[in-house]
C-alpha cells in the first residue's frame, strides 16, 4: 500500500452536509449529530492496514469519550469494485465484529469524500460546536504501534474542544492508504 498524507484543509471549513447509508439499516445526515458539541469524522475502511492499525484504539477513543459531548460517525468512500473487501456488506461485518459503536456510513459515489477534501484512509476531521473545522491530522503519533505513542492528537483537540478552548497546536497530517476513486 502506498503511503498518503491528507490534505491540507483550512481551520474554521464548516463541515460538510451528507445524507449517506449506515451499515446498521439507517441513513445519516450531519444533522443527525447535533445533540454533542464535538463531532468526529473519520474516513477509514476495512483493507488498508494503517486504517486496521488504529481501529482499536478508535474504538478506545469512542469509549473514552461516553459520557462527554463529543460523537463519532465513520465513512468508507472506497470503490468497492477496486477493493471488495470495501463493499457495504463487508463493511457491515467489520463493524459488527469490531463492535465500533459508532454509525458507519458508506460513500459509494464518492462525493462526501471530495465534499470533505479526504484522501486517505485513515483521516480525521474534528469539528466544535459551530461545526467548523477545528483539527484536521492524525489520531496519534505512532500508527504502527500503541505501546509507542506518546501523543494522542486527537484525544488532545477533542478535549480543548470540549474546555471551550480552540486547537492550538501544531497539526500534523493523516497518513495512510489513498482512498480508492472510481
Amino acid at each position: 500500500m502506498a503511503l498518503v498524507d491528507g490534505t491540507k484543509i483550512a481551520i474554521g471549513t464548516p463541515c460538510p452536509d451528507f445524507d449517506l447509508p449506515a451499515v446498521d439499516g439507517n441513513r445519516y445526515k450531519l444533522s443527525d449529530f447535533t445533540d454533542k458539541d464535538v463531532l468526529i469524522v473519520i474516513f477509514t475502511c476495512n483493507h488498508c492496514p494503517y486504517a486496521v492499525a488504529v481501529e482499536d484504539r478508535i474504538i478506545q477513543l469512542r469509549q473514552d469519550l461516553e459520557g462527554y459531548s463529543a460523537q463519532m460517525v465513520g465513512i468508507c468512500s472506497n470503490d468497492p469494485n477496486y477493493v471488495p473487501q470495501d463493499s457495504f456488506d463487508n463493511l457491515s461485518k467489520r463493524w459488527e465484529q469490531k463492535g465500533y459503536g459508532f454509525p458507519y456510513l458508506h460513500d459509494l459515489e464518492q462525493t462526501v469524500a471530495k465534499d470533505f477534501g479526504a484522501a486517505c484512509t485513515p483521516e480525521f476531521f474534528v469539528y466544535g460546536p459551530d461545526r467548523k473545522l477545528a483539527y484536521h491530522g492524525r489520531l496519534d503519533d505512532n500508527w504502527e504501534n500503541p505501546r509507542k505513542v506518546t501523543r494522542r492528537e486527537l484525544k488532545e483537540a477533542v478535549d480543548l474542544l470540549l474546555d471551550g478552548k480552540p486547537v492550538d497546536f501544531k497539526q500534523m497530517p493523516s497518513m495512510g492508504c489513498s482512498i480508492k476513486w472510481r
